[in-house]
């Protein structure tokens, strides 16, 4: 299937320059890129779908995820707890984790973003048990068939030496480096409508050492690929950094090089009016997690300081057992609802959280290509039936889309591939992998 025609929209938000709504509108795209958007399109394609009643929008795009940890939602004893607690909690249990635990965590993590209109998602692996490899993430994601951008994370510094992880799941720096040599070589594409495009990610400063953090921004400069890392998520966090390093996360950002317009970090709760001018001056990118940030009690980020200063700022899902849900529109609508907490009812309209969602996660993970409906972008977009129950009675369903639904998207395409139809994923059976999630979280639990 070659073409593909979207037609009869109730509304077509293109997050183009002009930011354009178009009435009964639609596009036509040809091998994955856009050809023409608006009313006046071709009348026939291989694909030909009739949005009466939908909206349309960009493919929503997810910054930061720890996709491991869709098996180990809800568990017992981290529920309730801060983020070290938490981690501290958990860690023992991904310690058991398999690279088939992997593949199958990875798959229906991805299957239920794409359920909630996700298009391109980040991936954050720092954790390396039993055999464990980004293979098993990038294979997974390959079977649902949205883009995917895993980011070869580490942990280096275990309880033994100062840092917070079990010595078990922390690995050699030398081993690490080399091994991200591997993936990159592997799988990493850097040209447009890239489908698989892999970042360095150490785990964060209080898992890794100053070198690794270091030697991470070289190798990434070398091979001309992202970087990625938590930072500033807590108040925990930022009294770390200033006892191990004597200054603020921004700062001991900056001086190991972990700042640009290829750098993305993710939570950035506490960061000062500072740190928002350093990213903003350097192009350095944040990961806002609005649930998982209320689900671990870390705070609420500063994104209306950012979005001010024009730092770039997409959504993130984070892990689903620190949120416990991957679903963009519902991060979508807390962003907004937190930034009207902190700074008023007019803080943030739908619009822009929606354009966060969109257009602004497509900038954070360096990526042009994608974001937006416009002539030459990829075909990546997402359909939402807004005659159901969900929207009923809105008077704005573009609006609606954040503040009150629908929340599962009608139809899914990704490089003008259908992903999913009729709120039903195309590319792969699920069923088999809902059954094995179970017995695997049996298994992990005994």
């Amino acid at each position: 299937m070659t073409t593909l025609l979207i037609k009869n929209a109730d509304s077509l938000v293109t997050m183009n320059d002009r930011r354009e709504e178009i009435a009964g509108g639609g596009l036509f795209a040809e091998h994955g890129v856009i050809k023409s958007v608006g009313t006046d399109l071709p009348q026939s394609a291989d694909n030909v779908v009739d949005a009466s009643g939908c909206v349309v929008t960009p493919g929503l795009v997810n910054t930061h995820h720890h996709l491991y940890q869709t098996l180990t939602r809800a568990v017992p004893g981290g529920q309730d707890a801060l983020l070290f607690g938490w981690l501290q909690t958990l860690y023992p249990i991904w310690s058991r984790m398999t690279p088939d635990d992997m593949f199958l965590s990875a798959q229906v993590g991805l299957a239920e973003l794409a359920l909630s209109g996700c298009t391109m998602s980040s991936d954050h692996l720092y954790l390396y048990p039993n055999g464990v490899r980004l293979d098993d993430t990038i294979a997974a994601a390959a079977t649902v068939g949205i883009r995917f951008h895993p980011t070869r994370g580490a942990m280096s510094i275990g309880e033994s030496a100062g840092g917070l992880p079990p010595d078990s799941l922390v690995e050699a720096e030398a081993d690490i480096l080399e091994d991200s040599i591997r993936v990159i070589d592997r799988f990493h594409d850097p040209d447009d409508g890239a489908m698989v495009r892999v970042g360095l990610a150490p785990c964060s400063p209080f898992s890794v050492s100053r070198e690794l953090m270091r030697d991470s921004a070289i190798l990434a400069r070398e091979k001309q690929v992202m970087l990625h890392t938590h930072l500033a998520e807590n108040d925990e966090d930022i009294a770390y950094s200033e006892e191990k390093f004597g200054c603020r996360p921004g700062q001991y950002a900056e001086e190991l090089g972990w700042v640009g317009d290829d750098v993305w970090h993710a939570h950035c709760v506490k960061l000062a009016p500072q740190e928002i001018d350093l990213f903003a001056a350097t192009g350095t990118g944040v990961a806002h997690c609005p649930c998982s940030n209320c689900r671990l009690g870390s705070g609420i980020a500063p994104v209306r300081a950012m979005r001010d200063n024009n730092v770039k700022v997409g959504l993130g899902v984070d892990g689903s057992a620190s949120n416990d849900a991957a679903h963009l529109l519902s991060e979508a609508r807390q962003a907004l609802l937190l930034q009207r907490v902190r700074n008023g009812a007019n803080a943030m309209s739908a619009r822009e959280a929606l354009e966060i969602a969109t257009l602004g996660g497509a900038q954070v993970l360096g990526r042009p290509d994608c974001g937006s409906l416009a002539i030459g972008k990829r075909a990546d977009l997402a359909i939402w039936d807004v005659a159901g129950l969900e929207a009923s009675g809105s008077w704005d369903p573009v609006a609606a889309l954040v503040l009150c639904g629908p929340f599962t998207v009608r139809d899914l395409f990704v490089e003008g591939r259908e992903v999913v139809r009729h709120k039903q994923i195309q590319t792969t059976d699920l069923e088999p992998a809902y059954r094995q999630a179970a017995r695997t979280v049996a298994r992990l639990a005994d």
